[in-house]
């Protein structure tokens, strides 16, 4: 299935724990990235989704060309979310001013491969070791259903604690007029 929003749960509890050290933004273009061919091939209706962007190495590949090329875009992203928030006076969920490339680059690489893990859990056709292994990975260690809801609480728990550590933040620099 082309991407759905439950990939950017595991996405939104790292950056309640890594904050400006990861890119939720290069990770979002990293998953929309990795599920170009399977969307392409649901098209072309081949009996095969997921090819070689859904294996380790092609993962590696694709999210060293969204950390790289996706800079740009991400760095767009980000000066309108901060610009957004400084007219809603929510300045103080902005985070970082500039978006530097180890944490696009993780984003981007934590997007891809964590893409391969969680695909490789419910779909039959991934084999995330190609070419060196056919096996199909974790198929079946979990079901879908239960993986939707861990994505989800997952996200949710992100989230909060997110803000709950910029709200910190806002009251420990409200005085410096730095979130404002």
């Amino acid at each position: 299935m082309p991407f759905t929003p439950f990939h950017m749960g595991q996405a939104l509890a790292v950056k309640a724990v890594a904050d400006e050290h990861f890119s939720l933004i290069t990770f979002g273009l990293a998953q929309l990235a990795m599920d170009i061919e399977p969307l392409v091939r649901l098209v072309r209706a081949d009996p095969v989704l997921h090819g070689f962007t859904h294996t380790c190495i092609g993962a590696i590949l694709i999210g060293g060309l969204v950390g790289a090329f996706g800079m740009p875009v991400a760095r767009r992203v980000l000066a309108r979310w901060r610009q957004e928030l400084q007219a809603a006076r929510l300045g103080w969920l902005a985070g970082p001013r500039h978006l530097d490339w180890r944490p696009a680059a993780a984003g981007a690489l934590m997007g891809t491969l964590s893409h391969v893990a969680l695909d490789s859990l419910m779909h039959a056709d991934i084999r995330p070791w190609a070419p060196l292994s056919a096996a199909k990975g974790l198929l079946g260690a979990i079901p879908v259903g239960e993986l939707h809801r861990v994505c989800v609480l997952s996200g949710i728990m992100g989230t909060v604690a997110w803000v709950g550590r910029r709200f910190a933040f806002r009251a420990r620099f409200a005085h410096s007029g730095r979130f404002r």
